[in-house]
């Protein structure tokens, strides 16, 4: 098959490779989508993630796809089915686990391939993390419920509510959901974003106001002012990975 193989920082190449055997658990999908995330261009940017992959490795994690085959003890199932498949899974065991922590697991699996013509999922992936698209739903919105997952735990853990003022820093993909996920529970919802396509993408997804930064002298100020009271957010959601954003926040 060809894969996209992740040699260090800057260098990837499209090679021919075997296609993954399955073991017991295991499935093999062929991918339909796959999808190219903030995380995946920091990795071929810096040429390795600390924990999620080493290389030489195949690369692209984000991916939806058809079950091609299925390995023995696999019960829920089946070869054609439509899939998504997340790239890790914890083990459900350690001590983090043990306190609903998965995200610290002290032995989470991760699983890179997506950018390939077939993947093989394992087993305690099968098993916890990938889940059946519904008929309804293409391959292209299928492959984003990582990151849509990854938008949902992070509201969860800010303990909002219904009424809250959410400020979401940030108009990429991440960011954007934070918006749509955050209307959808009952927020108001400022966006502060920096582009112009920002600003109309993200009163699109449900942003009740927006500050964007070219047009502002003090972008805190400004969201200060489209609160309630002028009192700022009670919640504010930092989606943009730079140290001024975090500063604002």
């Amino acid at each position: 098959m060809t894969a996209a193989v992740l040699y260090g920082k800057e260098d990837v190449k499209i090679e021919r490779v075997p296609i993954p055997r399955v073991a017991d658990g295991e499935v093999l999908v062929k991918v339909q989508v796959a999808l190219t995330c903030g995380t995946d261009l920091k990795v071929y940017q810096r040429g390795y993630h600390a924990r999620m992959i080493v290389p030489p490795a195949l690369f692209g994690h984000e991916l939806a796809g058809v079950i091609e085959e299925v390995g023995p003890g696999v019960r829920s199932f089946k070869r054609g089915m439509r899939v998504v498949a997340l790239n890790s899974a914890p083990c459900g065991m350690c001590f983090y686990c043990s306190r609903h922590q998965e995200n610290l697991c002290e032995d989470l699996l991760f699983n890179n391939g997506a950018y390939a013509e077939y993947i093989r999922i394992p087993r305690r992936i099968v098993e916890t993390n990938m889940l059946a698209i519904p008929p309804d739903v293409s391959y292209e919105e299928a492959a984003m419920v990582e990151p849509l997952a990854c938008v949902l735990r992070g509201l969860h853990e800010t303990g909002v509510e219904i009424g809250d003022t959410v400020v979401v820093i940030g108009g990429g993909p991440i960011g954007l959901m934070f918006v749509q996920v955050a209307n959808a529970v009952g927020c108001k919802v400022i966006s502060v974003v920096k582009r112009d396509a920002q600003a109309d993408a993200a009163k699109h997804m449900g942003a009740h106001e927006v500050v964007q930064i070219t047009k502002v002298n003090d972008p805190v100020e400004a969201a200060r002012m489209l609160s309630p009271e002028k009192r700022g957010g009670d919640v504010v959601i930092e989606a943009v990975g730079r140290p001024e954003a975090w500063e604002w926040a």
